[in-house]
Formats: C-alpha cells, sequence, structure tokens
C-alpha cells in the first residue's frame, strides 16, 4: 500500500507539470516590471503628503471630540462621588439622580454616535487620498512601461524573486515625486442622515 503523503505528492507533481512546462511558453516575448507600492506609498513625496496631511485631519478630529470627552469624565467622577456611599435602593429613589445619570448616559451615546461618524469620515478621507494618488500614479506607470517597453507591472509583494534590472520602484518615485509631489486631501464628510419619513 502506497502512503498518502506519496500518493498526494505524485498527484501534485502530475497536476503541477503541465503547467511548469506552460509558464516558460507564455512568458516568451512578455516584457516585466515589478515595482513595490507599498515604498512608492511610504517613500514618494506625494505619499508622504498624504499620511502627514491625514494625522492633521485625525488630530483635529480628536481635539473636536475632547471637549466632550473631558465633560463626560467630569460629570461621570460627579455622578460617581455621589453614589459612592449610596445604596441601590437610594439610588432608584433619587428622582434628582436618575435624571442626572439619564443625561449623562445620553450623552454618552451621542458622544459614541459622533465618535462613530468621526471614524468613517476619516476612512473616507483615507480612501479618496489614496485614489487620488493612484489617479497620480497611473500616468506615471504608464510611461515608465513605455519607456521599458514592458507589457506587465507586478507588485513586489506578488513576486517571489527579481533582479535589481527589473524593479523600477526607484524611477517610479522619482518621476511621481517630480510630476506630483503634493496631493490635495480634505476632509470628507458623511451625507446627513434621512428624516424620517
Amino acid at each position: 500500500m502506497f502512503p498518502v503523503k506519496a500518493i498526494l505528492a505524485a498527484l501534485s507533481m502530475a497536476v503541477a507539470a503541465p503547467l511548469t512546462i506552460a509558464a516558460p511558453a507564455y512568458a516568451q516575448g512578455t516584457n516585466v516590471i515589478v515595482i513595490d507600492r507599498t515604498q512608492i506609498l511610504t517613500q514618494s513625496k506625494a505619499g508622504q503628503d498624504v499620511a502627514t496631511k491625514i494625522q492633521g485631519i485625525e488630530a483635529a478630529m480628536q481635539a473636536e471630540l475632547q471637549p466632550t470627552v473631558t465633560q463626560l469624565q467630569t460629570e461621570g467622577a460627579a455622578i460617581e462621588a455621589k453614589t459612592a456611599n449610596m445604596t441601590p435602593e437610594a439610588m432608584r429613589a433619587d428622582a434628582a439622580l436618575k435624571t442626572e445619570v439619564e443625561n449623562y448616559a445620553r450623552k454618552a451615546n451621542e458622544f459614541n454616535r459622533d465618535r462613530q461618524i468621526a471614524s468613517q469620515e476619516l476612512a473616507l478621507t483615507e480612501r479618496k487620498a489614496l485614489i487620488d494618488l493612484n489617479n497620480a500614479l497611473v500616468p506615471i506607470l504608464r510611461e515608465v512601461v513605455t519607456e521599458n517597453n514592458a507589457n506587465v507591472i507586478l507588485d513586489r509583494s506578488n513576486v517571489v524573486f527579481t533582479d535589481q534590472a527589473t524593479d523600477l520602484t526607484a524611477t517610479v518615485i522619482a518621476k511621481l515625486d517630480a510630476a506630483t509631489p503634493t496631493i490635495t486631501v480634505t476632509r470628507q464628510k458623511l451625507p446627513p442622515p434621512q428624516a424620517q419619513q
């Protein structure tokens, strides 16, 4: 009896053999270049500009939310101090305290909603900025393809091996820096919620 591993290995070799024979035939006449998109995003002037602007927008959003955070912390501490020595029955019997706790809970819920909206708006802002950066990158990639008579561009993350001559990331970064050193990044807003009908 054959071991299962040996059968699976033979089967995988039988399936892979036609693919390995076909690959060189397919690759003939194809000129491939490789770029590292992550390196382009992190090392190009435009990519660094986008990152800096996104960080600034995020800091502004946090600054907008901070007064509410401080207010909620203060109110929460005051409620805790009032209720520290109260029994649950006494807390339930105190109508003013009940109203105060309900108002605090309402403000906390509103803050959580505002924080979620800010998070979604930041994600939209990042997405829009990356789309704009990609739109600036497309003509550069076309130019590099034309200059190198290439048919295919692969991202380095999808390549097992490449030589230095095939990796044109530095060329793409230099061309992008010259053509588009900055990207306009504006805070994206969510549309207002639709009124209930």
